[in-house]
């Protein structure tokens, strides 16, 4: 049973499991991201590295999935958002700590990976990972095989602009699609829905302790799940955004599936359900082409561990063809 290390390295955890392979994962264990500290970052993933490799001897490399642009050697993640990491050579400096290989990969293309091996999306060649979190991730499998463009940093969909001049984004454009489509935008909507219609959003409040800033995206799910129609209004204006998006990733991709990942895939059918319809509704040829099945991501959280550490385990194998 060949073992490898997936390791998600996110700007507030680092994650890490032994997974074997048929994508279980044996053992997890977890550290807070030292995030300011490059070094330190870099030190904590060996340390749950070398914690897992002392009970499994037999791992044979290390996957990172990282929260940032990783150049096209799999080497190098050349700007984080959330991590002080600036052309940050973490292979090597993982290599040398814990003597294994490693694979470095942007988390969105692991998660991908992950899903289309052991998720939601086996048997699919063709499919679209988006995952609907705070912002909007994502990954893209071609021909079963994992785009990612020539630079290595292919399929940030979540900055694609839906709205030219719209709101503001972290990435320094404005009208990017996670901001009209993401949980973070799902808490604007009930936040901004309560300011200016407190007596329609009358639960929403309740929940948010009587102040629209105390509204989060929990207390949106859980009032659209008792039938608030407040609540259901926001999640119907994301789905609205996240359909017509889904509908101009088909229009240049054409793919099998779409898998929804993130936070907000908890949500279920009350999201899928609109997203299908405006999805339908903004599909160019509609009525005269197949439509891609549109599913929730079925790995939760652990799918970027699984989907790095099979890709560890894959990328071994080629070097060692070459």
């Amino acid at each position: 049973m060949a073992l490898t290390i997936g390791v998600d390295v996110g700007g507030t955890k680092v994650a890490a499991g032994v997974v074997d392979d048929r994508g279980t994962i044996l053992e997890k264990v977890r550290r807070p991201t030292p995030s300011t500290n490059p070094k330190e970052t870099a030190e904590t993933i060996a340390e749950v590295v070398e914690l897992l490799k002392g009970k499994y001897a037999e791992v044979s490399a290390v996957g990172l999935g990282a929260a940032g642009f990783v150049d096209e050697t799999r080497s190098t993640v050349l700007f984080a958002p959330n991590l002080a990491w600036r052309e940050e050579p973490i292979r090597e400096k993982v290599e040398h700590l814990v003597g294994l290989p490693v694979v470095v990969e942007n988390d969105g293309n692991a998660t991908a990976w992950g899903e289309a091996k052991f998720g939601a999306g086996r048997g699919e060649n063709f499919l679209v990972l988006v995952a609907l979190g705070t912002g909007i991730g994502g990954g893209i499998i071609i021909n079963g095989e994992l785009y990612r463009g020539r630079f290595g940093i292919g399929a940030e969909m979540g900055h694609f602009r839906v709205v030219p001049d719209g709101r503001r984004c972290g990435c320094g454009n404005r009208g990017c699609w996670e901001q009209y489509a993401s949980g973070n935008a799902l808490v604007h909507e009930a936040r901004d829905l309560a300011r200016v219609a407190p007596a329609m959003a009358g639960r929403l409040l309740e929940l948010g302790g009587g102040r629209p800033e105390g509204i989060s995206g929990p207390e949106v799910s859980q009032a659209a799940r008792e039938g608030d129609k407040a609540a259901l209004e926001c999640f119907r204006t994301i789905a609205h955004w996240a359909g017509q998006g889904l509908a101009d990733l088909s229009a240049i991709l054409d793919p099998g599936a779409f898998i929804i990942g993130g936070g907000l895939s908890d949500a279920g059918d009350l999201l899928l359900d609109p997203i299908r319809v405006a999805f339908e509704e903004a599909l160019t040829g509609r009525g005269h082409r197949p439509l891609p099945d549109i599913r929730i991501a079925e790995l939760g959280s652990a799918a970027g561990i699984v989907g790095a550490a099979d890709l560890a385990r894959v990328r071994p194998l080629q070097d060692a063809a070459v």
